[in-house]
């Protein structure tokens, strides 16, 4: 399976480049700074770009059977329209082409997630992150409306730890502890693994250990 990975130069979206490389995925990692893609594959293509670029987004899409998304926001704490737009860009070239499988990268502090993140996310960080929040809901919106195969994805706190390939993931998952966290190593896993199931289709679940 040929699949584009955006944001495939954070943190997020290596693990999901290095994951999909050693799973025999051929992978496009579309990304604003080549320089920070640690990977080097014969399977890999990297496409520098910008998100609000309609017409180079358009150009990585073709050929790809999937899209994953791990954008982030280039300035924390603050919104990003330009990240906003770029989504729209992504559906836009997904929609006009044959690629319908999209799974989008959130977090679980949204609205709709919020109950079962845990108190410090729900109480403390969600206050604190509230305009990348904003963004991220604005996001899955525009997902939700599409006519495509998505799946948003939604983690609490990330972490730098090993893959463990032992998780809990649901839209009813519920927190084990006031500050439930997942690895980018397992986050990736879950996406991955997403590629090859359809019971998550038109559905946003938790993950977390």
């Amino acid at each position: 399976m040929n699949i584009i990975v955006f944001g495939g130069s954070g943190a997020t979206g290596q693990e999901i480049v290095r994951l999909a490389l050693t799973q025999g995925f051929s992978v496009t990692a579309f990304v604003r700074d080549p320089g920070k893609l640690k990977y080097h594959d014969p399977k890999l293509r990297v496409v520098h770009g910008d998100v609000k670029d309609y017409t180079t987004v358009e150009r990585a899409m073709q050929g790809n059977d999937a899209v994953l998304s791990a954008l982030g926001v280039s300035k924390p704490l603050k919104r990003d329209p330009i990240v906003v737009e770029g989504v729209r860009n992504i559906i836009r070239a997904m929609e006009g082409s044959s690629v319908r499988r999209l799974i989008y990268l959130s977090v679980l502090a949204v609205r709709e997630g919020r109950a079962r993140s845990g108190f410090l996310i729900r109480n403390v960080i969600s206050r604190i992150v509230h305009n990348e929040i904003a963004d991220h809901e604005e996001k899955e919106k525009l997902i939700a409306s599409s006519r495509l195969e998505w799946t948003i994805v939604r983690p609490p706190k990330l972490t730098n730890g090993p893959r463990r390939g032992n998780y809990r993931f649901g839209e009813d998952v519920e927190p084990a502890s006031i500050l439930p966290m997942i690895s980018r190593a397992d986050v990736a896993d879950f996406m991955l693994r997403l590629l090859k199931e359809t019971a998550f289709v038109h559905k946003a679940p938790g993950i977390m250990y």
